[in-house]
């Protein structure tokens, strides 16, 4: 299986700076919406710049389901993790709240973390 491909908005500080603790905790490729080929935008949802996705060879996540698909690649005990937080009823609404919470606010979030370079 090819390494699952994660995608950002290279022009995001705040995102850059999340991208670059999941490449440090799992194993991913980091591509910016500015670097897609055209496969890859053909495999993206329309609004696609609205939130980070994770393409791996059978599917593509998008926005709250690509985070938590994320952390649970980061090991075990974050895979565990991710697990009882499934069994939460009602996560799938709570996840995508909370992640459109902050990407909704990532230009406040980049000024307390951002960085230039995953």
């Amino acid at each position: 299986m090819a390494t699952p491909r994660l995608v950002y908005d290279d022009d995001c500080g705040f995102c850059k700076w999340c991208v670059r603790i999941a490449v440090r905790h799992g194993e991913f490729e980091p591509v910016g919406f500015g670097e897609l080929s055209p496969d890859q935008r053909a495999r993206l949802p329309g609004n696609y710049e609205s939130c980070m996705h994770l393409l791996t060879d059978e599917a593509v996540y998008s926005c709250g389901e690509a985070l938590e698909r994320v952390v649970a690649r980061f090991g075990p005990g974050w895979r565990a993790a991710v697990n009882v937080a499934r069994r939460v009823p009602g996560w799938s609404t709570l996840r995508e709240r909370g992640y459109r919470f902050v990407a909704d606010r990532r230009s406040i979030w980049g000024r307390i973390r951002s960085c230039e370079t995953v």
